[in-house]
Parts: structure tokens; C-alpha cells; sequence
């Protein structure tokens, strides 16, 4: 152990670090948040892209193709152009859930990443508001780079691999970059007094979508300990980043930070597979050596550094050269966003990044920038004759305040998020949610299933309607009183009821 830390570049060596054993461990998380994506969209896209779904996906796809005519796959690269069947769809997450366990098992690695990133990329374009966030964005834009920077052997082994491409790395160091400092400056930009206030976590652990109970436990803590961690975030936010680019151990730091605020906000909210991705991309700032010190050596051996290769083949070299250049042309058309900087040759780097939009290799960043300090919530109901009214129970959002808020990452419980970011509009704002209540109203069992409980198994109902309720977390004396998490209140009607025939205040 002395030998080796003796050996061990120091804060400014100059030695080129070996980064063999980092690929190893960086591409299997990033299969693993493939296989969470894949597996929890699984379970739920017939119910929500299927034929009898909410949004089927079938008539949108046949929308675009009027729209876009023969070369609409430029605009919407999917390969369900050629099937859109309910059994493609399914097939389609069962074969990404099995290539995502095949890339963890480490075999065809650069094979598997390419169809994993050609699978999402198709679910992602027909998948209207459902896989629309920005983990799916990041997820499709480092799954694009892990196919260049894995090894194209079909089952390469430690001892054999060669070394990764540099400029692949530093590419996907200046993609975690962009996530972090970007996720900084869109919320100082936004101007929202909550942030520039450091009081917006005194409000976000209550009104974000999915929070924990250990969110629960978050918002108890006394103002000025939220404003100090307000000011944390924004030091690791905006601070770290351009540690990146510094000797090897400030590094080393950078990844810690960043480790340290994916971990504590995976803690108090559900953001499904993105504090995992977040955390792959940060392994990236380490080296073999300080991997190796800390796993176990019968996962990830201590040698690897010597076993390694010391050169990719000439074609690979040459491949990663031409992706390593049309991103970083791209990433200088968006040097105007980040920083104050004017290129002469602005609008063709502009269109440049127009024309691979619709690919996803490079997208924008930046959550929460405007604090939500409410917590509406919208309740459905049916009703067979007008007058009683029962309540559909969701999974996952709030609902019954006794309910403590659960861990549910990384699944994503989408129909459940999305009920959430159409509390903070109108249903005239959110088509998809009146498609919602149609299918309640045709009892589609595929989108019941996505629901906890129907109060309408037998038959469906006559009416649905939606009202909304704003939630408040309970104060812990309140919780010890009444052993509610929640506490709320009636804010009138988000809908009106409607029917498939008739209706009392509107109709489908």
C-alpha cells in the first residue's frame, strides 16, 4: 500500500493517469441506469403509448408521417416507423432491459450501447409527454458517447482491454460540466427571488414532484440550515465544475461534491435514474488508481493499469476523432448560452446543431429554475349518476395524507409526474390529461392498471371529473398529534365533469 501511494501522481502531476479500470465501472452504471429506464418503462407503456392508452402512439406516429412526409425520419429518427403495434412497443423495452443487462455482463459492450441508445431514441420520439425529461435527454446524450467509448471486442476482459479514447472522455467530463453548471445558472437566470434568496429549499422538499419521507423529515429543518444548504448547492453547482479541468485531485473533489449532492437528493425526492447517471458521469473524474484502491480487487483488480493496452485500433481512433469534432463544433454554438462569447460563424454552427437536433447527441440542461412554492394536486373522480363521486388512487403522488411519501426510484411512475406538472396548469393546457379521462370513461384496462385503486372495477363511470387540492407537509407536532404526513385543502374544480355522451359542464 505505501509503494503504492508513492507511486500516485500527485496534485499537479504531469503523467498521462490510466483510466481503463474507470471505463470498466462507468459503462456498467451507465447500463444499469439503461436497464431502471428500460425496466420501469416497461411496465406501464402500454397503458400509456399503447392502442387503448392515454396516448397512443400509433396515431401520433401517423400524424407526423402526414405531416413530414418520406423523410420523416430525419425529423423523428424511431424505428417504429416500421411497427407500431402494441406487442413493438413491449418488445422494444424487453429487448433494452436484456442488452442493458448483456452491457453489465460486459459483453458486446459497444454493440449493446449502440442498440440501447437506437432503442431509446426511438421510444423517446414517439413518446409525446411521457419520456419528455431531461434524464431521458441526458441519458440518450452519454449513451451516444458510450458507444464510442467502449470497447468493440465481444468479451474484452480487463487484461485486454485497450485504453479509452481521451477526447471521448473529456467529452463526456464537459457533458457532466454543462449538466452541472447549466442546472446553476438557470436558476439564478430565471431571476426567482427564492434562489437568490437562498430560501428555496425552505419550500422545494414539500412541493417537488415525488418526495420522500425523508424529504418529510428535510423541511423540518430550521431556516437558516436550508439557507446554508441552498448556498452549498450553488457552490457545488457553479463552483465545482471547473474543477474538471484542474490537477488531478482538485478532480478528485469535484467528484465528491457532486457524488455528495446526488446522493442527498436522491434521498429526499424520487428523481428516478438520474442522481445514478449523475454519479457514473462523475466516476469519470477519478483514475485507475484511486478506483482500484477502493473496490474490491476480485471486482476491478489492482493491475490493470499495467495490463492494459496502450493504444486503441487506427479506425477507432479516427471514428472518435470525428465524433470528438462535430461536438465540440456544436458545443461552440453554444458557447453564446453559457458565456458572453460571439463567434463569427454563430448561425452555421446554429444550424449544425439543428440538423442533429432530433438525434439528442447534445441538449440543454438545467432543472428547477424557477422554484414552485405551492403543492396543488389533482384529484379524480367518477360517478355513475352525477351526485357521488369516488376518488382514483394513484401509485405514487400524493394522495391519502396518512400515506408516507415512499422511496420509488429509479422506476419512474410517469403518468404519476406528469398528474403533477398538469397541477401547475389548466386541463385546456394539458390534452393529454383529457385523453386521461376519456380512457377512465372507456375503462381502458390498460391505464387502469396504472393507477392504485379503481373505485370503478366493475363497470366504468358515467361522469369523471378532476378538482384540485393544494398539500402541505405536516409540522412535526401535527404529525405527532394526527400521524398524518399531509395536510390539505379543496381549491374548487380543476375540471368540470365530463361524459362520453352527454355531459354536466363539458363533454368528450
Amino acid at each position: 500500500m505505501d509503494e503504492q501511494k508513492a507511486k500516485a501522481p500527485g496534485w499537479g502531476a504531469r503523467e498521462k493517469p490510466c483510466h481503463v479500470g474507470v471505463r470498466w465501472l462507468f459503462l456498467r452504471m451507465l447500463a444499469a441506469a439503461y436497464l431502471a429506464a428500460f425496466g420501469s418503462l416497461w411496465t406501464q407503456i402500454i397503458g400509456l403509448l399503447g392502442k387503448d392508452g392515454i396516448l397512443p402512439a400509433a396515431r401520433y406516429l401517423e400524424q407526423a408521417r402526414r405531416q413530414l412526409g418520406g423523410a420523416g425520419w430525419l425529423e423523428l429518427p424511431t424505428l417504429f416507423w416500421w411497427n407500431i403495434s402494441d406487442a413493438a412497443l413491449w418488445g422494444a423495452c424487453a429487448l433494452g432491459t436484456g442488452l442493458s443487462l448483456l452491457a453489465m455482463a460486459g459483453v458486446a459492450q459497444g454493440l449493446a450501447f449502440a442498440a440501447l441508445w437506437m432503442l431509446w431514441l426511438s421510444l423517446f420520439g414517439i413518446g409525446q409527454e411521457f419520456p419528455s425529461f431531461q434524464w431521458d435527454l441526458l441519458l440518450l446524450e452519454a449513451g451516444f458517447l458510450a458507444i464510442f467509448f467502449a470497447p468493440w471486442k465481444l468479451r474484452p476482459g480487463l487484461a485486454r482491454e485497450d485504453r479509452p479514447s481521451r477526447a471521448l472522455l473529456w467529452l463526456l467530463r464537459w457533458l457532466l460540466f454543462r449538466l452541472m453548471f447549466r442546472s446553476g445558472v438557470v436558476k439564478l437566470a430565471s431571476g426567482d427571488p427564492a434562489w437568490w434568496g437562498l430560501t428555496a429549499l425552505q419550500v422545494h422538499y414539500e412541493t417537488q414532484p415525488l418526495p420522500t419521507w425523508i424529504g418529510w423529515w428535510a423541511h423540518q429543518l430550521p431556516a437558516p440550515f436550508q439557507r446554508a444548504s441552498c448556498a452549498a448547492m450553488f457552490g457545488i453547482e457553479l463552483a465545482l465544475p471547473f474543477l474538471i479541468v484542474a490537477p488531478r485531485k482538485l478532480r478528485f473533489v469535484a467528484c465528491g461534491g457532486f457524488a455528495t449532492l446526488m446522493v442527498l437528493i436522491s434521498l429526499t425526492g424520487n428523481y428516478c435514474y438520474f442522481n445514478w447517471l449523475t454519479l457514473a458521469l462523475a466516476v469519470l473524474l477519478l483514475d485507475d488508481r484511486a478506483v482500484t484502491r477502493e473496490l474490491p480487487t476480485k471486482l476491478l483488480p489492482s493491475d490493470v493499469e499495467e495490463n492494459a493496452r496502450a493504444f486503441e485500433p487506427g479506425w477507432k481512433r479516427a471514428v472518435n476523432g470525428a465524433i470528438a469534432g462535430l461536438l465540440v463544433l456544436i458545443s461552440l454554438g453554444q458557447l453564446h448560452v453559457l458565456f458572453p462569447v460571439r463567434l463569427p460563424s454563430a448561425a452555421a454552427l446554429a444550424a449544425l446543431e439543428r440538423a442533429v437536433r432530433p438525434f439528442c447527441v447534445f441538449n440543454h440542461y438545467g432543472l428547477f429554475a424557477v422554484m414552485t412554492p405551492e403543492r396543488p394536486e389533482i384529484q379524480v373522480e367518477g360517478s355513475a349518476d352525477g351526485k357521488t363521486w369516488l376518488a382514483y388512487e394513484f401509485r405514487y403522488k400524493a394522495g391519502d395524507p396518512m400515506r408516507a411519501p415512499g422511496f420509488v426510484a429509479p422506476h419512474q411512475p410517469r403518468l404519476d409526474w406528469q398528474m403533477w406538472f398538469a397541477a401547475l396548469g389548466t386541463y385546456r393546457e394539458n390534452p393529454w390529461f383529457m385523453s386521461f379521462l376519456e380512457r377512465l370513461l372507456l375503462g381502458s384496462r390498460e391505464v387502469r392498471a396504472l393507477l392504485e385503486k379503481d373505485p370503478f372495477p366493475d363497470a366504468p363511470p358515467r361522469y369523471v371529473r378532476a378538482t384540485l387540492l393544494d398539500y402541505r407537509f405536516t409540522r412535526l407536532a401535527e404529525r405527532r398529534a394526527t400521524g398524518a404526513w399531509w395536510k390539505r385543502e379543496s381549491k374548487g374544480l380543476y375540471c368540470p365533469a365530463v361524459s362520453l355522451g352527454e355531459t354536466t359542464g363539458g363533454g368528450l
